[in-house]
C-alpha cells in the first residue's frame, strides 16, 4: 500500500519516536531513541513480529510515542538474506526497504471497529504524508475503493466487519500519488475479539512514469493488533519492498518511513499530517 520514491538516506538502523495522541498523556514533542547495543543486536537479526514471543522492536508504554524503525540501512547480508518469520506468511527472503512501527493506543470500539476502519477502503483516499523531497505535506493516496474480485473494473462498497472473517481474501484498488493505480489483496489471517492479523500486498505491477518499480508481491505489509485490558491495543506493523525492487524504491528510506507512518496514523485514528513528520 506504500510506495517509496524519494532519494534520501538515513542512518542505519534508524529508530524514531513520535507522539501518539491516542495514548494517555502523550509527549509534547518527538525524540529520537539512541541506538543501544541491544538495538545493534536487533539489526543483526532483523525485526521480529509478536508471534508467540516478545517483538523486536518492543512495544512502548501507553504514555510513550510509537517506535518507528527503518531497517533499510542494515548490513547488506541482512537485506539480501533476511528470512521472514513464519507467522507473516511471506516466503521471499530479503528486502530493499523495510519499516516497523510498534505502539500502544486506546480504542473503545473493539475488534469490529478496527476491522471496519481497515475495511473502509474509500477512506484511504486523502491520507497524507510528509514528502522529504518537497519538504511539505502531500496527499499519498489519491483514490481507493474496494473490489468484488481481483479485476480493477469490479468496484463495490467498502468491506463490512462481517465480511472480514478469518481466512477472508479481499481486493481493492488504490491510486498512489507516484506509482499510480494498483490492485492489492488483503488477507485476514487472524480475526478474534482480542487478536487481528491483516496482510496486504500488490497483485499488479506498480509503475512510476510507466517504468515498473514493483512487480506483483513486491510491496507487502502486515498488521498485528492485540487487545489488552482497559481498551488498550498493541500495534505492530511491518512494511517491506522486495529486494529486487527498482532502485527508485531501494534508495528511498525517508519516504518509506513517512508512508508507513501515514498508514499507522490512519489505522489508529490520528491526523495523518500531524506534526512533526517522522523523517523530515
Amino acid at each position: 500500500m506504500l510506495a517509496a520514491l524519494v532519494s534520501i538516506s538515513l542512518p542505519a538502523p534508524h529508530t524514531q519516536r513520535f507522539p501518539d495522541l491516542s495514548a494517555a498523556n502523550p509527549p509534547s514533542a518527538a525524540v529520537t531513541a539512541p541506538v543501544s547495543s541491544a538495538a545493534e543486536a536487533d539489526a543483526a537479526s532483523g525485526p521480529q513480529p509478536p508471534c508467540n514471543q516478545e517483538p523486536t522492536p518492543p512495544y512502548p508504554a501507553l504514555d510513550q510515542p510509537a517506535i518507528v524503525k527503518s531497517w533499510s540501512g542494515t548490513a547488506p547480508t541482512l537485506k539480501r538474506d533476511w528470512i521472514p518469520p513464519t507467522c507473516t506468511g511471506w516466503f521471499a527472503t530479503g528486502f530493499s526497504t523495510m519499516v516497523t512501527i510498534t505502539a500502544r493506543f486506546r480504542y473503545s470500539a473493539g475488534a469490529d471497529g478496527l476491522l471496519q476502519r481497515l475495511g473502509a477502503i474509500s477512506e484511504l483516499a486523502g491520507v497524507r504524508y510528509w514528502s522529504a523531497t518537497h519538504k511539505q505535506w502531500r496527499t499519498l493516496i489519491l483514490d481507493a475503493y474496494a473490489l468484488s474480485a481481483s479485476q480493477a473494473d469490479r468496484r463495490r462498497e467498502n468491506f463490512s466487519p462481517a465480511e472480514m472473517h478469518e481466512g477472508s481474501m479481499l481486493y481493492f484498488e488504490q491510486t498512489d500519488n507516484l506509482s499510480g493505480k494498483g490492485v492489492y489483496r488483503m488477507y485476514i489471517a487472524k480475526a478474534s475479539e482480542d487478536h487481528l492479523v491483516v496482510e496486504v500486498e500488490n497483485v499488479t505491477t506498480l509503475r512510476y512514469l510507466l517504468v515498473p518499480v514493483l512487480h506483483a508481491g513486491e510491496m507487502q505489509s502486515i498488521y498485528f493488533l492485540d487487545r489488552e485490558p482497559d481498551n488498550v491495543w498493541r500495534y505492530y506493523s511491518m512494511v517491506r519492498t522486495g529486494k529486487d525492487a527498482n532502485h527508485l524504491i531501494a534508495r528511498n528510506e525517508s519516504s518509506a518511513v513517512n508512508r508507513a507512518v501515514a498508514l499507522y496514523r490512519h489505522v489508529v485514528g490520528l491526523p495523518t499530517d500531524q506534526e512533526p513528520p517522522a523523517a523530515p
